[in-house]
């Protein structure tokens, strides 16, 4: 309920606003026996930061299935070439963003992904982001809005996924 009048310049009242909102929504299904990571077709999003100090909050909501007998996949998110909110390096394991596992008895539900980083791109180029992904065992691949079995039944289910970047600014 208070007045403020001001004669100069506000400052001091830092960042944090969001400048720009952009989204993909996939909703068409996808499915790989890959056991190196390929890109999932129309997981990717593309901003323009207004400022070099300028963050992006990316986030990813994907809905994931996978094979049975605890056959899973992992899941990468990128910038442009280079993967970002990754696990350290260990060895010959697949340094990845997250992973999406079964049992038996779930092959006709799928797994929620979820992924949300704050990243730091320091351009005012078009950056992009995308999702990459692989299985776990060739013999079972993973997908993407749809269950590992895909039957045609009510029980079995399709589902949407979304890629998010938002610009913090500085």
């Amino acid at each position: 309920g208070a007045t403020i009048v001001n004669s100069g310049t506000a400052t001091g009242f830092g960042g944090g606003k969001i400048g720009q909102v952009v989204q993909t929504l996939k909703t068409d299904a996808f499915s790989s026996a890959s056991t190196s990571l390929v890109d999932i077709t129309d997981m990717s999003v593309a901003i323009t930061p207004a400022a070099t100090d300028s963050k992006i909050l990316v986030i990813v909501s994907a809905a994931t299935g996978s094979g049975g007998d605890g056959i899973g996949g992992g899941f990468l998110l990128l910038r442009g070439t280079t993967g970002i909110c990754i696990g350290d390096a260990a060895g010959d394991r697949t340094r990845v963003s997250s992973g999406a596992g079964t049992s038996e008895g779930t092959r006709v539900m799928m797994n929620s992904l979820s992924i949300i980083f704050l990243d730091s791109p320091s351009t005012t180029s078009e950056t992009t982001y995308k999702l990459q992904g692989y299985t776990l065992h060739g013999s079972y691949p993973f997908k993407v809005n749809q269950s590992y079995e895909d039957s045609d039944l009510f029980n079995h289910s399709r589902g949407a996924s979304t890629i998010t970047a938002m610009e913090v600014l500085a």
